[in-house]
């Protein structure tokens, strides 16, 4: 049984517009001039919550790590009230998955997005009944790049490691492939788009009409 594994935000979803708003709101509360660009600082937002109040602090001065401590619960109640306004599945998304369920593949999600507001976009997007499993930042003591997180997406899906890969859109998701063991497919349509070729991953897709024949290449026909 083929398992395909993949993370959500940047590989499944552009969430950039809802997580910069967030962190926007944050600033604004800071009294700060400072503010994201949804467009510019995509790829930023892609690295999280924490690497998004960094930005922001570091272009009004030294960054104070307890200040980004502070924030970090806060940005995330902002997105968690506004999780699913501008974020949308990627042209083909759905569909992909699908058709890998069509053929017997098992799907799940592992991100470093924490678990419960995973679950809560998942739900907004009327998705959540496409995936095996979830396992998000919080759901292990450890988060990607360990492998950990990885192998218990696969093993609640009912897949088996030495048959599955990873989806992702980051270095993150490369290095995650590689402490597991598995074959890497990067997205070339997120935020960092075909710079992903730097990662070496075993294959990139630039839609996601070429996942499948991408998953027969690395796993095998079904």
């Amino acid at each position: 049984m083929r398992t395909v594994i993949f993370d959500l935000d940047g590989t499944l979803a552009d969430t950039s517009g809802d997580l910069i708003a967030a962190a926007n709101a944050c600033f604004l509360d800071m009294g700060t001039n400072v503010r994201l660009d949804p467009v510019a600082d995509a790829g930023t937002a892609m690295r999280g919550a924490r690497a998004m109040l960094r930005l922001g602090l570091s272009r009004v001065g030294p960054v104070d790590e307890a200040e980004v401590d502070r924030w970090y619960p806060r940005l995330l109640d902002a997105y968690g009230q506004a999780i699913a306004v501008h974020t949308m599945m990627y042209p083909g998304a759905v569909e992909a998955v699908e058709a890998l369920r069509s053929a017997d593949a098992r799907v799940a999600i592992c991100t470093n997005k924490p678990e419960r507001l995973a679950e809560t976009l998942l739900a907004e997007l009327g998705v959540r009944k496409l995936f095996g499993a979830l396992v998000g930042a919080d759901t292990l003591p450890v988060r990607k790049p360990d492998a950990a997180p990885y192998r218990a997406a696969v093993d609640r899906a009912g897949g088996s490691v030495d048959r599955s890969l990873i989806v992702g859109d980051t270095e993150t998701d490369r290095a995650t492939a590689r402490a597991a063991g598995v074959p890497c497919i990067l997205v070339g349509f997120g935020p960092e788009g075909r710079g992903v070729a730097r990662h070496d991953p075993d294959a990139i897709i630039g839609h996601y009409r070429e996942l499948g024949d991408s998953v027969d290449r690395l796993l095998g026909a079904a």
